[in-house]
């Protein structure tokens, strides 16, 4: 997800793009002392939900927590809500921004309708914020690829008949175990993430590997247009098998797993060179790698 700052009249509203939902997140204890000019917006949210109580039913669905910096520049996790649901929260709130504000979003949003049209914009902006965060320019050109894949993917999944997020996440565990040995969590596990995204920590070669799985499950699923999930499950692991022999492959040359421990806390790093190291440089920066087990 891409944390941003957006500016409302002059004040700061916490947001957050999820690219792989395509949605803007934003802040509702940001948009609620817009709104309010309140002195204690969270106090406010209690007031609004009591007398709405259709709002108040539906809280948990309408807001989602997701992972912002706060004032005290700490990271943590806070109530946000997609344009949608900010919509709904502002019918709950009498106030002469309302309508100015709703402009304000669907500003926000055309940035979105933009890049749809122009997607060379999207790509422009995906790169802008791996740069910012110190990815090297290789790495970036693989991850951005992959995005477009994975998109291919889901797309393909949905039609499908799939649209539950939890079966999205059964379909890559199933994938990404018959390509890396691995489950997402065990391979996060390896390269000591929690809550991080998977993908922003591989290196290229895990990108390419891991592409090559979801490409091959989309080129397999439109083939076979799957009428079951289960049928798409076993779709996921022929995909996911066509690049296990490929890192098979890989790996007979380098004489080492590329199943690698290294994350974005060293974000040069995870551009692998290409050269085949011999027994004393393994070409990874502090010369230690994961041996192939």
């Amino acid at each position: 997800m891409q944390n941003k700052i957006k500016v409302f009249e002059s004040k700061q509203v916490r947001t957050v793009w999820d690219a792989e939902a395509e949605e803007w997140y934003f802040s509702v204890v940001d948009v609620v002392e817009i709104l309010t000019d309140s002195a204690d917006p969270k106090q406010y949210i209690k007031k609004m939900r009591s007398r709405d109580a259709e709002l108040a039913s539906k809280w948990g669905t309408i807001c989602t927590p997701v992972e912002m910096t706060g004032l005290d520049g700490k990271r943590r996790k806070i109530q946000a809500a997609t344009t949608t649901n900010i919509l709904r929260i502002i019918q709950s709130i009498p106030s002469p921004k309302a309508e100015p504000f709703k402009m304000w979003l669907a500003q926000v949003g055309s940035e979105r309708l933009d890049e749809i049209a122009d997607p060379e914009k999207a790509i422009l902006r995906g790169a802008d914020y791996y740069r910012a965060k110190g990815y090297t320019e290789g790495w970036i050109n693989q991850r951005l690829q992959t995005i477009e894949m994975r998109k291919e993917l889901t797309d393909e999944w949905k039609a499908r008949g799939i649209e539950q997020d939890k079966d999205y996440a059964i379909l890559t565990n199933e994938m990404t175990k018959a390509w890396s040995g691995l489950t997402v969590q065990e391979y996060k596990q390896v390269k000591g993430l929690k809550k991080e995204n998977l993908r922003d920590n591989m290196t290229n070669i895990e990108l390419v590997l891991n592409m090559l799985a979801e490409v091959t499950t989309t080129a397999i699923s439109r083939q076979e247009q799957p009428e079951t999930f289960d049928e798409s499950k076993r779709i996921a692991r022929r995909g996911g098998s066509v690049a296990k022999n490929a890192r098979t492959d890989i790996e007979s040359q380098l004489g080492q797993s590329v199943i690698s421990p290294l994350n974005a806390s060293d974000k040069p790093a995870l551009e692998i060179q290409s050269s085949i190291p011999d027994s004393t440089d393994d070409g990874s920066p502090d010369g230690k790698a994961s041996k192939k087990q």
